[in-house]
């Protein structure tokens, strides 16, 4: 376990990385026995810090959910970060592309929460209960860490590399549709680069969430109502360069788009 002092000195780089748009060494080759707990503390510090600075948080994203993913990073599951509300861009929006140390994009799905969901032993059926409505989103991932060797421990510390998200297409009651064969084709230009179903998020995306809700009682939290939750990728990362313009398909759910300029 790092002391409290390693522990500021890691959130205070990453909000200078986040400010420089750069990135930082390894954290876990620097810091060799860091552990998740010491990633959380420092996810939680950088939070408060953003906060402070006058950032409102806005909701809760979930990462590594497929089995593919977590069994490229060694856990057996999923991890979380923070959304605040300069994170949120509009369908259609253009993106700056400067924003970011680096650009990746993923498919899913946002839950909004019409009602708070505390942990422990929340269920798929309390979250679906709790749901206001779903809307199609893509992540913009962000890295303020450099990526070669990363580990769970470095993405944890980094916001579970979070850069962005943009919200678009048609939300829905969760009633008005089964979730797990919600789909999307991903193009970049023009080309579809990957596609997936929701099922791929721990077989329906709302377990994902009830998961976040069971994590987040045992550090403190909860989930609130109001808040956008994004469940959990059920495509690859796509590499974005600038000049891009990425489209996604829901289908019947409708589309979003934006470029990155």
């Amino acid at each position: 376990m790092l002391d409290p002092q390693h522990i500021e000195a890691i959130a205070d780089e990453l909000l200078q990385a986040d400010r420089d748009h750069t990135t930082v060494p390894l954290l876990t080759a620097r810091h060799p026995g860091m552990t998740i707990e010491d990633a959380y503390a420092v996810q939680s510090l950088w939070a408060r810090r953003r906060a402070a600075q006058g950032h409102r948080v806005v909701g809760h994203k979930i990462g590594l959910t497929s089995k593919v993913m977590q069994a490229a990073t060694g856990i057996t599951e999923p991890d979380y970060g923070v959304i605040f509300d300069d994170q949120v861009y509009e369908n259609g929006a253009v993106v700056p592309f400067d924003h970011f140390s680096n650009v990746r994009v993923e498919v899913e799905l946002a839950f909004v929460l019409g009602r708070p969901l505390t942990g422990p032993d929340v269920t798929l059926f309390d979250v679906l209960d709790a749901t206001r409505y779903v809307v199609p989103a893509l992540e913009i991932l962000n890295s303020h860490i450099e990526m070669d060797n990363r580990t769970i421990v470095d993405t944890i510390s980094d916001n579970a590399a979070l850069g962005a998200i943009v919200l678009g297409g048609r939300p829905v009651p969760v009633d008005a549709v089964d979730l797990r064969w919600v789909g999307a084709l991903l193009y970049r230009n023009q080309t579809i680069e990957e596609t997936g179903l929701a099922a791929a998020v721990l077989n329906h995306p709302a377990t994902g969430v009830a998961w976040l809700a069971d994590k987040l009682a045992q550090h403190g939290g909860a989930l609130e109502a109001g808040e956008i939750v994004l469940a959990g990728s059920f495509t690859r990362p796509m590499w974005v360069h600038r000049g891009d313009t990425v489209h996604a398909d829901y289908a019947t759910l409708g589309a979003i788009t934006c470029r990155f300029e």
